[in-house]
């Protein structure tokens, strides 16, 4: 167990935006960053972080949190592991306690999958640097290639020996279950409950996330075995989905940044060869079709793909599909071919750093070009074959969802391929159109079957919105702000007069904003209906009473989880636009020009508002309809709370609408 010392250290360490931008592309904004959403697909950034709060939130999906947060939720760490990644980051030496049984049994399956993984990892490795068969057949095959032992460290290339079982064997005698041997595919179990190596005679190349997590493996067959596939990939696992991975993105991610271009390949070698040469912003999709989840993966880092085909022909036009996804991701995309009889691999294998920059530089095309280069030949004098090709790069033009990146194409088409604007922006806006309308159908469709849904639901009631929830988030919100800040508050005292005469008297005393609303709530002996809201209002009136001083990054740090979304939430609220028209709900939204005391006081009172008035709303319910019921005492107990209301309008200085 992580002792609470490194775990401290790390806390004082971290910082969020270099955290954060490890994984996706920030830019300032005032002081702030934002970034694209990493948890949904969405083209405008809504991701905030925010450096002096040292907490992020995201507004699409409605997560927040710290830096540990961030980690559990973007690359699934337990909170244990995210300890250890941030510590690993940052240099930090991990202080280790003793684990008890039942923390170790906490584990989750989805965990134990991946310490299967990175077992796994860990043992092609030793295997390919340390073993005579590995030697002998992993480590000179990759030597042929050209791998050096750095390179070869850094991708933790491997080798699985040709034994049937050598791997599943090792496994279950270091402890590892076998359940979790299967369900990653590292381990085969037969009918007859025999025990086979997926991965047998092997060169094995792990395939990792952003945070360098191994998620799955694809391994090569050396031998000339016509019934085996030459490439095996790890098959589809709760950790592991082919679609979602590029081969390579953890080695990649900050060059990627750096760079603002990303060079995409189609195999394994690509990547390690291109690396090894100098270019390490570059990512496969291994040999799978390019995916939606896979391009958005690099939106996050850049908006910038360039598209690396070897000289292929057919090939090439089977690619081309792949750039009209880049292009409706909003994405710019360039695309560079190598001369017939070379791939990625073996051009940067034999070309040196300067010249495979110059070449990238030089032959990079954009689109229109490429497409229009690649399929010229095929028209050639064929007018019906040239009208097809110009529909077919209009028909990519229209996936661009920038009108004005759009415009620039459709003349840069023009241009290439002589034909006029016109014809060009006519044709563009009849498929622009067709996508409008086959959207909008579909959104029809789902109204339609959501209004079918909803008039079926005899339970079904619009959502309404929650004022007491509402204002009890407030109370939390001005603790967190400004629970420290001292202020001058108004008290109504009752006091005798010269005359002996009970009286009113107002007089004005400082009190820490924490204090006043501990008191008033004491005082109306009120507790927070919200469990939620209750727990961190008492945590944090707990903290003000024990720390002198109010230091939100030391609160944050100290802060129970289960609290750390919603106090995130809350801190971050002011980053985003208003979308609720409070004011019309009574519910107090802190102006400019107004002092924090008076806020503090509005809220309060309005919070007391409207506990009265529900309280009023019991008592008309126990009037009883009868002709001859004594209501007397309960007509006289309301009355007594619209006067109370009364008074609360009185200083509140405005007329009090009613909830219901």
């Amino acid at each position: 167990m992580i002792s609470k010392n490194t775990i401290d250290t790390v806390f004082e360490t971290a910082r969020v935006e270099e955290v954060i931008g490890d994984f996706v592309q920030l830019k300032r904004a005032g002081s702030n960053f934002k970034g694209l959403s990493p948890f949904s697909n969405e083209r405008s950034p809504s991701f905030m972080v925010s450096p002096v709060k040292q907490i992020w939130k995201d507004f699409s999906s409605g997560k927040g949190g710290n830096s540990i947060a961030f980690l559990m939720e973007h690359e699934h760490f337990t909170y244990p592991e995210a300890i250890r990644y941030l510590a690993k980051k940052y240099n930090i030496e991990i202080e280790e306690t003793e684990q008890t049984e039942a923390e170790k049994a906490n584990v989750d399956l989805k965990e134990s999958m991946f310490l299967v993984s990175e077992f796994a990892q860990k043992y092609f490795h030793d295997t390919l640097l340390h073993s005579d068969e590995g030697k002998a057949i992993g480590l000179s095959y990759f030597k042929e290639r050209g791998f050096s032992n750095e390179t070869i460290k850094k991708f933790g290339l491997g080798y699985s020996p040709e034994s049937w079982d050598a791997f599943s064997k090792e496994a279950l005698g270091k402890g590892y279950k076998l359940e979790f041997l299967e369900s990653t595919g590292l381990t085969i179990v037969k009918d007859d409950q025999k025990l086979l190596d997926r991965f047998r005679a092997r060169v094995m190349f792990p395939i990792q996330s952003m945070s360098g997590r191994t998620l799955g493996f694809g391994g090569r067959i050396l031998t000339n075995d016509k019934k085996a596939a030459k490439y095996l990939n790890s098959p589809e696992s709760d950790i592991y989905h082919k679609s979602k991975v590029l081969y390579g993105i953890y080695q990649a991610k900050q060059a990627i940044a750096k760079q603002n271009n990303c060079f995409l390949v189609e195999g394994y070698t690509d990547v390690i060869q291109f690396n090894q040469a100098g270019i390490e912003n570059v990512v496969a999709s291994s040999g799978t079709a390019l995916t939606p989840d896979q391009i958005r993966l690099i939106n996050r880092l850049t908006k910038n793909i360039t598209v690396l085909f070897d000289g292929d022909a057919a090939g090439l036009r089977a690619s081309i599909r792949g750039i009209d996804l880049i292009l409706e991701e909003g994405m710019n995309v360039k695309v560079c071919t190598f001369p017939d009889g070379d791939d990625p691999d073996s051009f940067a294998r034999k070309t040196s750093y300067e010249d495979l920059i110059a070449y990238l530089d030089t032959n990079a095309k954009d689109f229109i070009q490429f497409k229009a280069s690649l399929l010229m030949d095929d028209a050639k004098n064929d007018p019906v074959k040239k009208a097809d090709l110009i529909r077919e790069i209009v028909v990519s033009i229209s996936k661009i969802p920038d009108r004005i990146q759009r415009e620039i194409y459709i003349q840069e088409c023009s241009r290439i391929m002589d034909i006029s604007e016109q014809v060009l922006v006519s044709t563009l806006a009849q498929l622009v159109q067709k996508d409008i309308a086959e959207t909008g159908k579909k959104f029809k469709q789902e109204q339609k079957a959501f209004e079918v849904v909803k008039n079926e639901d005899p339970t079904y009631t619009p959502e309404k919105i929650d004022i007491l929830y509402g204002l009890e988030r407030k109370i939390i919100e001005i603790l967190l702000l400004y629970g420290n800040v001292e202020d001058e508050f108004e008290d109504v005292l009752m006091k005798a007069n010269e005359e002996g005469e009970i009286e009113t008297v107002t007089e004005k005393k400082n009190y820490k904003v924490y204090q006043r609303i501990y008191l008033s709530l004491q005082e109306d002996e009120v507790e927070l209906a919200n469990p939620l809201f209750r727990d961190i209002y008492n945590d944090l009136i707990n903290y003000f009473h024990q720390a002198e001083n109010f230091n939100m990054e030391h609160y944050l740090m100290q802060l129970n989880q289960d609290f750390a979304q919603e106090v995130t939430d809350i801190l971050m609220e002011d980053e985003k636009v208003t979308l609720h028209n409070w004011e019309a709900q009574n519910i107090i939204v802190k102006q400019k020009n107004q002092s924090i005391s008076q806020y503090v006081s509005e809220t309060i009172l309005t919070l007391r508002w409207f506990l009265v008035d529900k309280i009023i709303e019991e008592l008309k319910g126990e009037i009883s309809p009868e002709p001859n019921a004594d209501n007397s005492e309960t007509l006289s107990t309301a009355m007594d709370y619209y006067k109370l209301i009364n008074s609360f309008s009185s200083k509140l200085g405005r007329v009090m609408s009613r909830y219901h």
